[in-house]
């Protein structure tokens, strides 16, 4: 599957950018959020 204008057009780029950039941030977020806290109390 071919799409028009390849994936090397600024769209793209900041598109996917912008998709790893949020996916980062909820990484941080669950880890802050779930983990640590999971970590903390099993460890009392």
């Amino acid at each position: 599957m071919d799409f028009p204008g390849g994936f090397d057009h600024p769209t793209w780029i900041s598109g996917l950018s912008v998709a790893v950039g949020y996916g980062r941030i909820l990484l941080v977020m669950f880890l802050a959020l779930f983990l640590v806290p999971y970590l903390a109390f099993s460890w009392l």
